[in-house]
C-alpha cells in the first residue's frame, strides 16, 4: 500500500514536472524581487487578459495530433497587417478591432490552409517544419512592408512611412485609432487593480468554444487522428482535411488574439512585434503542464499565470541579487528557450520510457 502511494506521488511529479519546477522558480524570483502585491496582482491579472487568447490558440493542433504549432506568427503577421491599413483609413474604436479582425481572419483562413498543406506533406516533422514556414514567412512580411507599402501598395498616411516614402516605420502607434478600443468598454477597478472585462470575455468565450468543438463530430475527428492517423484513416476519417482544419482554426484564432494583445499594447513594433509570439505563447503552455501530445485549456491559463509572474518579477529579481536589471531581462529570454527544451526533452523520455 506504501509502495503504491510513492509510485503514485512519483508519477504524478513526474507528469508535472515542468509546472512544479517553474512554480517553485515564479516563486523565488517574487521573493527576490519584493514587488508589492497589489503590483504584481495588476500585472499578472492585466497580462491574462492580454496574451490568454493567443495561448489558446495553440491547443486545437496539439489536439489533432500536430504539436506545438510555431506557425502561429503567420496569424500574428495577418493580424499587424490587417491593423495597418485599419490605421490608414482611420477607422477607430471598436469598430477599427472587429474590423482587423475580420480582415486578419480572411487573411489567415488561407495562410492556413498553405501552411496545412505543407505540414501534411512534412508528417512526424511538423513543429521543425512549422518554425521554419514562419521564419519564411516573416522574410515576405518584411519584403512586403519595407519595399512594397508607399511602391506598389499605396498608403495615404505618410507620417507612417520611412522617409523616402517607401516602407513602414519601425513602429506603428495605435493611440488615436484603436488603443485600448476593448480595454475601454468596460473597466472593473478593485483597489487598484484595473480588470478589462472584454478581453476576459473573449478569453472566456474561446474556452467555451473550444470545449464545445472538441464534444463536436469534428472535435472527435481532431482527437482520433491525433491519437493514431492510421486508426483514424481506417474509420473513414480524412486525415489531411482535418490536420488543415485544425491549422486554420489556430492561425485564425493567433490573428485575434494579436489583434486584441495590440490593442492592449497600443504600439506595433512593425518589424518585431509578431517574431516571439510563438515562442513566448508555446513556452506559457508548457509551463502550464502541456505537452506535444496533450493540451488543456487550464494548461493555456496557468502556464500564462506563471510564465508572465515571472516576467513581471524578473528585472527587479535580478536587480536585487546581481544589481543589473538587464540580468532579469536575459533571464526572461534564457527561460522561454529554456522551458521549451526542457518540455520537449521530458516528452521524449517519457515517451521512450513507455515503449520499453
Amino acid at each position: 500500500m506504501e509502495k503504491n502511494v510513492k509510485n503514485r506521488i512519483k508519477l504524478i511529479l513526474l507528469n508535472n514536472i515542468v509546472p512544479i519546477t517553474f512554480f517553485v522558480l515564479t516563486l523565488g524570483a517574487v521573493i527576490a524581487a519584493k514587488i508589492p502585491p497589489l503590483f504584481l496582482i495588476s500585472e499578472v491579472v492585466r497580462r491574462l487578459s492580454r496574451n490568454t487568447f493567443l495561448v489558446l490558440a495553440l491547443i486545437i493542433p496539439v489536439v489533432a495530433g500536430l504539436g506545438l504549432n510555431f506557425a502561429i506568427v503567420l496569424g500574428a503577421m495577418a493580424a499587424q497587417a490587417a491593423l495597418f491599413f485599419v490605421v490608414d483609413w482611420n477607422i477607430t474604436g471598436v469598430k477599427g478591432v472587429l474590423l482587423s479582425m475580420i480582415i486578419a481572419s480572411l487573411l489567415s483562413i488561407f495562410l492556413g490552409w498553405l501552411v496545412g498543406l505543407t505540414l501534411n506533406r512534412a508528417k512526424g516533422r511538423e513543429m521543425i517544419t512549422s518554425m521554419i514556414l514562419g521564419f519564411f514567412a516573416n522574410g515576405v512580411y518584411q519584403l512586403i512592408f519595407l519595399f512594397f507599402i508607399g511602391s506598389l501598395i499605396p498608403f495615404s498616411k505618410t507620417d507612417m512611412l520611412l522617409p523616402q516614402g517607401v516602407g513602414l516605420r519601425n513602429t506603428v502607434d495605435l493611440y488615436g485609432t484603436v488603443a485600448g478600443a476593448l480595454n475601454d468598454i468596460l473597466v472593473v477597478n478593485i483597489k487598484f487593480i484595473n480588470i478589462f472585462i472584454i478581453p476576459l470575455l473573449f478569453v472566456v468565450g474561446l474556452c467555451l468554444f473550444i470545449t464545445f468543438l472538441l464534444k463536436t463530430k469534428l472535435g472527435q475527428d481532431f482527437k482520433a487522428v491525433g491519437q493514431d492517423m492510421h486508426i483514424a484513416r481506417t474509420a473513414g476519417i480524412d486525415v489531411d482535411k482535418t490536420r488543415i482544419i485544425a491549422v486554420i482554426y489556430s492561425t485564425v484564432l493567433a490573428a485575434i488574439g494579436q489583434v486584441i494583445y495590440l490593442q492592449d499594447i497600443g504600439t506595433i513594433n512593425t518589424y518585431n512585434s509578431h517574431e516571439q509570439i510563438g515562442l513566448f505563447s508555446i513556452a506559457a503552455l508548457l509551463v502550464g503542464g502541456a505537452s506535444v501530445r496533450k493540451a488543456s485549456i487550464w494548461n493555456a491559463i496557468i502556464g500564462v499565470i506563471l510564465f508572465h509572474t515571472l516576467f513581471v518579477v524578473a528585472p527587479s529579481a535580478g536587480n536585487r541579487l546581481f544589481g543589473q536589471p538587464q540580468i532579469g531581462e536575459f533571464f526572461r529570454e534564457f527561460m522561454a528557450y529554456a522551458v521549451i527544451a526542457f518540455a520537449l526533452a521530458m516528452h521524449g523520455w517519457r515517451a521512450r520510457k513507455a515503449k520499453h
